[in-house]
């Protein structure tokens, strides 16, 4: 008889503070300016850095970008990657991994730099998380979504399998430098995708928020978020910093309690429970912000058909949504069967629960775990009449004219 195996056991237990920091400095791309060459930790570094551009920063700013470094004397090197939602892949986090293992990427005092949109962000965030285990990157995000909602995150991810975002990695990098001047040639569509990101957090948290896109939002997208310019007299820099400054202090002090999401009820979730997979099945049609802007209508009819906010409000939400530019709905989110897959796959990536964070006003939410397939058709019903009536307004007006 075999004797008995003594068993033995260690227990590792460690603590991780993470910090960091999300910086609004004017005239980023100034020589003067020395925020790009910060390392984080402070002092400065004579390696070469790696410096990543999407293709439309690199045609706008590529010029004034390498002007900024050769101004200051220091040794960089680009890499040039696509901004758009297809190229969101490990094929691309992989390719910027070689560039950084070519131009010689120390653990720690040579960090790459990242400016461009969120996609690129994310590309670069995969890879700085895979390179040497770990390595710290500084991140210029220059759309308006990227701006509110990519700056603060501390999850990089890419697309994979059909999903979007299914591999991927908390990586918040130690500083995101912020510069409103940015958003003067970011295309209108741009700014209102990166409005459905404002108008998710308006929602959930802050009413003074949604008021201002109510009454100021289009004027925003029409003067690109800049202060005020001769012959135009209007409050825009005042409002933009309110904005954007609102919007990025709601996402962070809602990020911070619950930083590595062991708490899977997140009310910035909202806008994220369907969306995901109609998105993807959409592309390239519709633009993150826009699939989010209408899974927050798709949730404000659940809410409604249960009493949880007033038809008034549903009215209000939706306008405000138009206003921005965005529209509600989309014929895949009347499709019942696609919205019903796209909560199955929710409910597996919050751990077998669906919550789904559902108005109770305009500016609050509670979590709900028994949404049945009856209000999901429901709901489904509802985005198909919105559908019907703006095709019947758009008949209107082009009869009338």
């Amino acid at each position: 008889m075999y004797p008995s195996p003594r068993t033995q056991g260690w227990r590792v237990k460690a603590q991780l503070d993470v910090e960091y920091e999300v910086i609004e400095t004017p005239g980023l791309l100034d020589p003067d300016n020395p925020e790009l060459l910060a390392v984080p930790g402070g002092g400065s570094t004579t390696d070469t850095r790696l410096i990543i551009l999407d293709h439309a920063v690199d045609e706008l700013y590529g010029t004034r970008i390498r002007s900024y470094f050769a101004e200051n004397s220091a040794t960089v090197e680009y890499l040039t990657l696509p901004g758009s939602e297809e190229y969101k892949s490990i094929d691309r986090a992989l390719e910027v991994v070689n560039k950084l293992n070519e131009v010689g990427t120390n653990r720690l005092s040579n960090p790459p730099i990242v400016i461009g949109g969120g996609v690129v962000a994310d590309v670069v965030g995969v890879a700085a998380s895979l390179y040497r285990r770990g390595i710290p990157f500084i991140r210029v995000p220059t759309t308006l979504l990227s701006q509110v909602d990519v700056s603060v995150a501390a999850k990089s991810g890419v697309n994979y399998g059909g999903y979007r975002n299914r591999l991927g990695s908390y990586t918040p990098p130690p500083r995101t430098l912020i510069d409103r001047e940015f958003l003067a040639t970011v295309p209108d569509r741009q700014l209102r995708n990166g409005m459905g990101e404002i108008f998710k957090m308006a929602l959930i948290k802050d009413q003074r928020l949604f008021e201002l896109l109510e009454e100021h939002g289009a004027e925003l997208i029409q003067h690109r978020f800049q202060d005020p310019t001769p012959g135009y007299d209007g409050l825009t820099g005042t409002i933009a910093d309110e904005v954007i400054g609102r919007s990025i202090a709601g996402m962070a002090e809602e990020l911070e309690p619950n930083l590595w999401e062991k708490n899977l009820q997140r009310s910035v979730d909202y806008g994220h429970s369907f969306s995901p997979l109609v998105e993807m099945r959409a592309s390239p049609e519709l633009l993150h912000g826009e699939a989010v802007a209408m899974d927050c209508v798709f949730s404000a009819i659940i809410a409604a058909h249960r009493g949880l906010i007033s038809g008034a409000d549903l009215d209000r939400i939706i306008a405000v949504a138009r206003r921005l530019g965005l529209e509600p709905s989309h014929p895949l989110f009347s499709d019942v069967a696609l919205v019903s897959e796209a909560l199955a796959d929710t409910i597996r990536h919050r751990n077998g629960q669906q919550n789904l964070p559902i108005l109770t006003g305009i500016g609050a939410v509670c979590f709900l775990n028994d949404v049945t397939e009856g209000e999901i058709a429901q709901a489904c019903d509802g985005m198909g009449r919105l559908l019907a009536s703006h095709a019947d307004d758009h008949a209107q007006s082009v009869g009338a004219s």
